[in-house]
């Protein structure tokens, strides 16, 4: 019993100072990248369709304990609840792509115009949006876990968001931006859907189902799932490492440039998190659905808006750069947001 007690003392330490486990991964990251290139060069080989195939793997062991714990029956329940779908629906595609545009374009046309090139602003603003108008996929699951959300009520979610994006990303980039030729690299959205949807779902169905047949619900629940309970942290911590190992050139070189547009990022996507947390507190929804879907407007569907940013602006440009910011920023703001999700789930 003291050995338990002992372990759990541990797990609550290790969460309670996740922000400093993200700080020294991050500048981890950046120090390998820098002195060690070889290592994300020989990363960057294992990539298909602009999607890193080990990132995908880590982020697919974040999300696979996530999914042990869907009760499938349970999925179709979550359809006949329309008030979370519509709250994440309506601000990810009515509110989200617009503020985007108009924070950003405030920053860095106006507040910014001494310190940014005019041109050099539009390449950054056009990377903004392709941010803002692509919700995420993959780690909404990672941030749904860390506020114990409602995980079959998220994979509705998400994957609602994912067909929505099929045919609603080209028309609002090519709005706002006023550009005719925004092509979505298809490859790239359908790699991600099935590497950090279907996948992961298919697995743990497989799984639950299989040990539960052999073992029964008492040894899954009480054994199985408990081997889990830190492998989600773990693989977030090695996913920065790696990320942060292919941006440190970026972040080194380009330091003042990446502050300023952090800012309409960072402002954009509270503001975007909490338009969804605060619309579902008036619903009355349950907090396991208020918090997964503020979280999916909030992040982005980062490997997206990087391939459409360098198949339409290049891979040295000004947009490509913004949507390499997004990724840079995301995690430890979303982690922040997780700790506030948290902290209010006493609204709720």
């Amino acid at each position: 019993m003291k050995k338990k007690n002992k372990k759990n003392v541990g797990l609550d330490f290790f969460g309670r100072y996740l922000t400093i486990w993200v700080a020294i991964c991050i500048i981890v990251g950046v120090a390998i990248g820098q002195i060690f290139p070889a290592f994300p060069r020989a990363l960057s080989k294992f990539e298909y369709a602009k999607v890193s195939i080990p990132v995908a793997i880590l982020i697919w062991i974040m999300i696979y304990p996530m999914m042990l714990k869907i009760d499938f029956s349970s999925i179709v329940n979550a359809t006949k609840k329309p008030k979370g779908l519509t709250v994440t629906c309506v601000t990810n595609w009515l509110i989200k792509p617009f503020t985007m545009y108009l924070i950003a374009g405030f920053f860095l046309k106006i507040v910014f115009k001494n310190l940014i090139p005019s041109n050099l602003a539009s390449d950054y603003l056009a990377g903004a949006v392709l941010l803002g108008a692509a919700p995420c996929t993959a780690m909404v699951f990672v941030w749904s876990h860390l506020t114990k959300g409602d995980a079959a009520y998220t994979v509705v979610q998400v994957a609602i968001n994912d067909l929505i994006l099929l045919f609603a990303f080209t028309p609002i980039v090519a709005f706002l931006l006023g550009v005719s030729d925004v092509v979505v690299p298809y490859d790239t959205l359908f790699l991600s859907v099935a590497l950090f949807v279907v996948i992961p779902l298919v697995g743990g169905y497989l799984s639950r189902k299989y040990i539960i047949k052999n073992k029964g619900i008492e040894y899954f629940e009480n054994i199985f799932l408990k081997k889990f309970d830190n492998i989600t942290i773990i693989g977030l911590l090695l996913t920065l490492i790696i990320i942060f190992s292919f941006q440190g050139e970026v972040i080194i070189n380009n330091p003042m440039h990446i502050a300023l547009i952090a800012v309409p990022l960072i402002i954009q996507t509270v503001f975007i998190f909490f338009i969804a947390y605060l619309w579902a507190k008036v619903w009355k929804l349950p907090h396991n659905i208020a918090a997964p879907g503020a979280m999916i407007g909030a992040s982005n569907f980062f490997e997206l808006a990087v391939a459409v940013a360098i198949s339409l602006f290049g891979l040295q440009s000004g947009a490509a750069l913004a949507t390499v910011v997004g990724v840079l920023v995301e995690v430890p703001l979303m982690l922040a947001l997780v700790k506030i999700a948290n902290k209010t789930k006493h609204w709720f």
